[in-house]
């Protein structure tokens, strides 16, 4: 399903083409400061992710993994190299609803409840309220916690907040999911539904799944692996 060292068709800009690469990186780097102090994150980098693809990115803490998710999905830019979105009609960046993404840290907005939270992107992409707001709701039940539609970030735990996340994106149907340690603060049992949940919904909206992981369980659960340390890439296989 992926062709980690494969080089992508088309530019940004390029109209969407049945089985063109959703994402290209060629030889990227991402350096963090400058001089004696720049601190390569990502290191000379070259893969493609292909449509349908179920890829789990593995590697310890610092290895790379997130910084190279925020590459893919266009919220940082690289310092060298290129990444390019053939599949996507170029740069997802300024456009809600194209990829998705499940931050590791805190990303809810604190002065919205859990249900505007969801339905934030889907009213960026245009969306009208009645439709996000049924959009944002299906997406919670999706994810068992209904109940939170009304509560503001600050009154849920980590793991809880966790899960909002996930239900914001998934409510946006995007075309590529990139989840960045969606199980992190979550326990065995809650952790693996949020995969199926991730997992069942890529399969209907026949979406691209990306997952930065540190649980074996969880990684041994997606087709394709991607291992990372210091920066590099350093095997890319299927595994099934």
């Amino acid at each position: 399903m992926t062709a980690p060292l494969d080089d992508a068709d088309g530019g940004p800009g390029v109209a969407t083409a049945p089985g063109q690469a959703l994402v290209h990186c060629a030889a990227v780097t991402r350096t963090y400061g400058t001089g004696r102090q720049a601190v390569p994150a990502v290191c000379q980098v070259t893969a493609t992710v292909r449509p349908g693809a179920r890829i789990a990115l593995t590697g310890p803490s610092g290895s790379g993994k997130s910084t190279l998710l925020h590459l893919m999905a266009g919220l940082e830019p690289p310092t060298s190299g290129s990444v390019r979105w053939p599949g996507l009609g170029g740069s997802p960046a300024g456009r809600p609803g194209v990829v998705g993404m499940v931050f590791q840290g805190p990303s809810l907005v604190p002065a919205l409840d859990v249900l505007e939270n969801v339905a934030l992107p889907l009213l960026l992409a245009g969306a009208n309220a009645d439709d996000a707001t049924e959009r944002a709701h299906a997406a919670l039940e999706r994810l068992a916690i209904p109940e939170l539609a009304t509560k503001l970030p600050e009154e849920i735990s980590g793991g809880q907040a966790q899960r909002v996340a996930v239900a914001r994106v998934l409510a946006s149907r995007p075309l590529l999911i990139l989840a960045d340690e969606p199980t992190g603060q979550l326990d065995s049992e809650t952790g693996a539904r949020v995969v199926s949940v991730l997992l069942e919904t890529a399969d209907e909206l026949d979406a691209t799944l990306v997952v930065a992981t540190h649980d074996q369980e969880i990684a041994d659960r997606l087709t394709d692996r991607w291992e990372m340390a210091d920066g590099r890439l350093t095997a890319a296989v299927q595994t099934w």
